[in-house]
C-alpha cells in the first residue's frame, strides 16, 4: 500500500482521483480462514461462519484495482501467501484476548446483527 501511496504523490495524473489498492483478486471469507489456519500451524481450527452480519455490511466486494493500474501503474507487489506470512511473524509476539461473544451480543443489542 505504501508504494500505491507513493505512486498516487508522484504522478501527475494521479491527482483529484480515489484509487483502490488491493491484490484485485477475490477471495471467500472461508478461503481465507484456511489459509491463516495453515500459516499459523492451526489447520485443524475450522472457521465459523454463522451466516449472520452486520446490518449495512457490502457482503460480497473486493478492490478493483484497474484504475490505479492504469493510471499509476500500481501492480501488486506481493500475493496473499506473502502477506499472510508476514502476518503470522508479527502475530508470534501478540496476546490474543476473545471477545467474540461480547461483540456479538453487542452488536445484538443494537439491532445491528441480521
Amino acid at each position: 500500500m505504501a508504494r500505491a501511496l507513493g505512486l498516487a504523490l508522484e504522478v501527475p495524473e494521479a491527482a483529484g482521483q480515489v484509487f483502490n489498492v488491493g491484490s484485485g483478486q477475490a477471495h471467500t471469507i472461508r478461503a481465507i480462514a484456511g489459509r491463516v489456519a495453515r500459516v499459523l500451524g492451526k489447520e485443524h481450527i475450522e472457521p465459523e461462519i454463522t451466516g449472520q452480519y452486520r446490518a449495512g455490511d457490502i457482503r460480497h466486494c473486493f478492490a478493483d484495482i484497474s484504475r490505479a493500474r492504469a493510471v499509476l501503474g500500481y501492480q501488486p507487489a506481493w500475493g496473499l501467501e506473502k502477506g499472510l506470512a508476514d502476518l503470522a511473524e508479527w502475530l508470534e509476539g501478540q496476546v490474543a484476548c476473545d471477545r467474540i461473544v461480547e461483540a456479538r451480543n453487542e452488536l445484538a443489542a443494537r439491532g445491528l446483527m441480521v
